[in-house]
């Protein structure tokens, strides 16, 4: 009777240790994945002139593309009606290999339609974004893959991000399968799509870069994909162990960290652009320009109005710093590069004291969690409140391509250390 007791207990903890060892090794193979994202753009209420009229929109297929940064093997992709005043029905969304950066034409064989909580049609609320069930569709990093949408009636308010530098091709009828769109209509901006993100290891995460139109890529190259936010990306995938972080550019043209301007201000699009984006562990703050220069763009203020708009934007800057700490992400801060001698804000030696005070504030310890000098690195050492004129596209305010360039190669991948 001890016997069958003893062989009874033995097998018990013989299945025991079997049961754990199997479940190791079921983990070991399946190994945990997260989203992260590998493309985002900033949404806003395009300006009348960069909108698509009514009578463009009805019936209509939208072929646009995105480059991404990291690549994996499943995917979805975000839509957005964020600013729309009704509910917005895609009646189909596909996605593909884009050939070019600059063409319509796709991969056909590539084309995949996506789904929608298993419709391949969706309604997206007002005031909405939309997320497409996953898909095992394998994309490669610093590739180009494009999204087609079919809508059967256009938006009432529409969603969008005029500073793509990327062609979008639009013409009548459902076409999103169509390998090539010879006769669409083109124009550079992109409309109700706002992120794509990607399935990676456990160890994967995201920078989110939150600017403004040196960020969007003012004067960079159009379907060139040369912002120094690429080329930050093409660092990290350039680089070992670094493979896997996305860079999400969340930059848009004329936008204040304190008022709206061209899209809503830096603080009333934080939580969207910022904390709702994919495994986000890194935020970059290059915000401010605008509104440095747009205080006196009018004409000289008091004194006292310099002041209050310095002790405003550091004001900002904190409550950034606050809401991304409470969400676990890390922030860096980047100084405002020079605009001296800009044709658009002509700023004088007051303005230029601002910037150096918001500066100073930037760089000073206990602020922010690390910083990038972008003042330092793109200003004339001759004449530091000017662009180095190398990096200045012509404007004095915004930098070319091979300015880009140095604020991409400039920026320490050592921030990024895990």
């Amino acid at each position: 009777m001890r016997r069958f007791h003893n062989g009874l207990l033995q097998a018990t903890i013989f299945l025991a240790v079997f049961a754990l060892a199997s479940r190791g090794n079921a983990q070991a193979v399946a190994k945990p994945q997260v989203w992260v994202g590998t493309w985002a753009a900033s949404q806003q209420i395009p300006e009348p002139e960069n909108a698509l009229a009514a009578s463009e929109m009805q019936d209509v297929t939208v072929r646009q593309v995105f480059h991404l940064s990291i690549g994996g093997a499943t995917l979805r992709v975000r839509l957005s009606n964020a600013f729309g005043r009704e509910p917005l029905h895609f009646t189909s969304v596909h996605i593909a290999q884009a050939l070019s950066a600059a063409s319509a034409k796709i991969d056909a064989a590539s084309d995949r339609a996506l789904t929608f909580s298993g419709s391949s049609d969706v309604t997206v609320p007002a005031g909405a974004e939309y997320l497409s069930d996953p898909i095992a569709y394998p994309v490669a990093p610093l590739s180009n893959v494009a999204v087609t949408f079919h809508v059967d009636a256009g938006p009432a308010g529409e969603t969008g991000h005029p500073g793509s530098r990327e062609t979008t091709y639009y013409e009548h009828g459902d076409n999103v399968s169509a390998a090539d769109m010879p006769g669409a209509k083109m124009v550079d901006h992109w409309y109700e799509v706002s992120g794509i993100d990607v399935e990676a290891g456990a160890g994967a995460a995201s920078i989110v870069v939150l600017g403004d139109s040196i960020t969007d890529g003012h004067a960079s190259t159009t379907n060139g994909n040369d912002r120094w936010t690429d080329v930050l990306a093409e660092r990290l995938q350039a680089t070992a162990g670094m493979q896997d972080i996305g860079v999400l550019n969340e930059g848009i043209g004329g936008n204040h960290l304190l008022t709206d301007g061209l899209g809503p201000n830096a603080l009333a699009r934080f939580n969207r652009d910022v904390l709702a984006q994919a495994g986000v562990r890194w935020l970059i703050v290059f915000e401010g320009v605008n509104d440095l220069g747009g205080l006196t763009r009018g004409g000289e203020v008091p004194a006292a109005a310099h002041a209050l708009l310095v002790h405003r934007i550091e004001a900002a800057y904190t409550q950034m710093v606050a809401r991304a700490h409470a969400a676990g992400i890390r922030v860096i801060g980047a100084t405002i590069t020079p605009y001296m001698g800009s044709d658009y804000y002509h700023p004088d030696a007051e303005d230029e004291a601002d910037r150096q005070a918001v500066n100073a504030w930037i760089r000073a310890a206990g602020h922010f969690d690390a910083v990038l000098d972008f003042d330092k690195d793109m200003r004339d050492p001759a004449h530091p409140e000017r662009l180095l004129p190398a990096y200045d596209c012509g404007d004095h305010l915004h930098p070319s391509p091979a300015g880009y360039r140095a604020m991409g190669d400039a920026v320490p991948l050592s921030l990024f250390n895990r």
